[in-house]
């Protein structure tokens, strides 16, 4: 039996990897300290033979015993909100943390996939994104804390390929939404979705003109896995390439509500990409990946989450 390791595994991306791999045959040890994660994101897997959790911080000295087949490094706090209110860890997750993932897998002669991000091609110039671009991040600026700790990762991941001979992915995620997002992890989706719901003003950044490209969650956890499974040791863009304004989704969010909300402006925060979206020509050629799941139909399976999760 496959044997897998998921850090970060009660995350919001982590615990669909973990469903994912399950599905799969695999056996799955999950680890996160709950910083950002959720047990209720994993808890209709706890009685799952196959399934294990343990409650670690993974930038601590880290062992498992047994076989490992893959080790999937998700641990990191991954929302604006979330790694400005915690910046120190967000940077010892992806320098120390990603150093003693690596390290295990060096060790269990497992092959490691490392979710990085968009973030690391920070305010872009060259639009859509291909993975050679080496990105525009102001390392000092309050993103820097996310944005540099995924760079140095990368960095890490690949030091640990060529010297150590470790069999390594980088995924770099694009925006990603659906079910077991938290309401309030200050994403543009989450944000627009509750406020809808609750019939409060609908509060967009800047003039609503900077751009994201979101993915559903299968789709994505879908191409990670592919990812893994590939012969592929360079980073890879996994994300949806359809492009929507922040203002034109906030509209499409207050329509399929049935919202009476209004949609109000507010500064635009410093550093904020003007536009994201990733060229996933490598995943389709390579790992004969492109996403299934449009937003219309994805919005609509998160607002039966939202609607549950908001008694409404």
């Amino acid at each position: 039996m496959k044997r897998s390791l998921v850090t970060g595994g009660a995350g919001f991306l982590g615990s669909h990897l973990c469903d994912h791999l399950l599905t799969d045959g695999h056996e799955v040890i999950c680890i996160d300290n709950l910083i950002t994660g959720d047990i209720e994101n994993i808890a209709h897997l706890m009685g799952n033979q196959k399934f294990n959790f343990i409650n670690y911080d993974v930038t601590n000295y880290l062992f498992v015993n047994g076989k490992i087949d893959y080790f999937f490094h998700f641990a990191s706090p991954a929302s604006p909100i979330d790694y400005l209110k915690l910046p120190i860890q967000t940077l010892k997750v992806g320098s120390l943390g990603t150093h003693k993932a690596l390290g295990l897998a060096k060790a269990k002669k497992a092959r490691f996939l490392l979710a990085s991000t968009s973030e690391t091609y920070g305010d872009p110039l060259i639009h859509p994104q291909v993975e050679e671009y080496w990105g525009n991040v102001n390392p000092v600026g309050p993103r820097g804390v996310y944005d540099e700790a995924k760079r140095f990762a990368e960095a890490m991941t690949m030091a640990y390929h060529r010297y150590h001979g470790v069999k390594t992915r980088i995924v770099r995620i694009f925006n990603t939404y659906g079910e077991r997002m938290r309401i309030n992890d200050g994403r543009a989706i989450p944000a627009f979705m509750s406020q809808a719901l609750r019939n409060e003003d609908v509060s967009v950044f800047g003039d609503g003109s900077q751009t994201r490209s979101v993915c559903y969650v299968s789709d994505l956890i879908d191409g990670i896995y592919r990812l893994m499974m590939s012969d592929y040791d360079m980073p890879m863009n996994i994300g949806n390439p359809e492009e929507v304004t922040m203002l034109g989704l906030a509209k499409e969010i207050i329509q399929l509500t049935g919202s009476r909300s209004k949609i109000i402006f507010q500064d635009l925060p410093q550093d904020d990409p003007k536009v994201r979206q990733p060229d996933i020509t490598k995943a389709k050629e390579i790992l004969h990946w492109s996403p299934k799941v449009s937003r219309k139909e994805g919005l609509q399976k998160t607002l039966k989450y939202f609607k549950m999760k908001l008694g409404v």
